[in-house]
């Protein structure tokens, strides 16, 4: 092989694709995500690890006031200011060498933790979920699948369940006028009569 084929190797990726489905788009914070990477090839290499990559993304716009030279004055600057809230690549396989004609499916699960944001977007922010597909190789460029955004929402409420305690009452004849009355009751509710002990 060629010194430039050699030097061009280390700059471009593998003749290869990687893709990453899962069943559904939308997920509950504590959810497990359970999805697959499809890895196939058509060139002779080695990979240090197949992996998924979950990231969520805050963004803020922010504004900030500057000197302006050409106009001699202070303007506003509008910038977004973005942070990663969580980061996590689930392993899917190690180490491996892939060969010409190479067609796999790497299943993976990975948590979405039950402590973290929704996803939402608005004019001065949001939050985003995404995730994507990886093969990782030493001294080349990654191959990569294309990056999914995820919609994450609360987990809807569990129902609230009452249960009414009943009590039973002991009804009673009244000595006077026959009516029902609680055994607990002092007096007649019809007649007024005084209850015997």
């Amino acid at each position: 092989m060629s010194f430039f084929k050699k030097l061009k190797g280390r700059f471009t990726t593998p003749e290869a694709s990687v893709s990453l489905t899962t069943p559904k788009n939308t997920f509950e914070l504590g959810e497990d995500l359970k999805g697959a990477i499809v890895v196939s090839s058509q060139e002779e290499f080695d990979a240090t690890e197949v992996r998924a990559e979950l990231r969520c993304v805050e963004k803020k716009k922010r504004e900030k006031r500057e000197y302006d030279e050409r106009r001699r004055r202070k303007v506003r600057r509008v910038y977004w200011d973005t942070a990663t809230l969580h980061s996590v690549d689930p392993r899917a396989s190690g180490a491996m060498h892939l060969t010409r004609g190479f067609n796999k499916t790497f299943p993976f699960s990975v948590n979405i933790p039950a402590g973290g944001r929704e996803s939402f977007d608005s004019v001065d922010g949001g939050v985003t979920w995404s995730i994507k597909g990886v093969v990782a190789i030493d001294g080349r460029p990654d191959v990569t699948s294309e990056t999914v955004e995820l919609q994450v929402i609360r987990p809807a409420a569990a129902p609230t369940v009452v249960k009414e305690i009943v009590k039973e009452v002991v009804m009673i004849p009244c000595e006077y006028c026959g009516t029902l009355t609680p055994q607990t009751a002092t007096s007649c509710p019809n007649c007024g009569a005084t209850r015997k002990a």
